[in-house]
């Protein structure tokens, strides 16, 4: 399900009111691959929802640069929305999630296995109000850029 970013606080603190953990990860989720399936799956295990904040075009763009995204924001978010271990899936423009995650304030964030305490951003922010960071290994050589360099050579799997 996508919801506005304008709405996300409340929504989140509705779930937490009811009783719910809320887990929250971040990305481009370009093209969709097992190594995203998988990182989701352990993102949702920590929690009773998933939220997950999905980088617009114009963040992907300035993240991965001119080529990306391949698929569009609204069709990256039918294709993770659509996944069981995504319960709610929301939009944003900048290129951290901080702000969003000062929206959310998630019982527990998640981000790839690539990234430290230190290099995360948006960890202080979740220590800040007693939220737990929790790192998952990403799957070894699944990779959005992979895929493009396998589609763009005529490689098969």
């Amino acid at each position: 399900m996508l919801i506005s970013k304008d709405d996300i606080a409340a929504f989140c603190e509705v779930l937490r009111k009811g009783g719910k953990k809320v887990v929250f990860t971040n990305g481009c989720f370009d093209i969709l691959h097992a190594g995203h399936v998988t990182y989701l799956e352990k993102a949702r295990s920590f929690g009773d929802c998933l939220v997950l904040g999905l980088n617009n075009d114009a963040s992907v763009r300035a993240n991965k640069g001119p080529t990306r995204p391949i698929n569009s924001e609204l069709d990256r978010a039918k294709v993770v929305g659509a996944l069981k271990a995504v319960d709610y899936v929301v939009l944003f423009g900048e290129q951290t999630a901080e702000t969003l995650i000062a929206k959310v304030r998630p019982d527990i964030y998640v981000k790839g296995g690539d990234y430290t305490l230190e290099t995360l951003p948006e960890a202080k922010i979740v220590q800040s109000y007693g939220g737990r960071v929790e790192f998952v290994q990403m799957v070894e050589g699944r990779s959005t850029s992979n895929v493009i360099r396998k589609i763009q050579q005529g490689e098969n799997e």
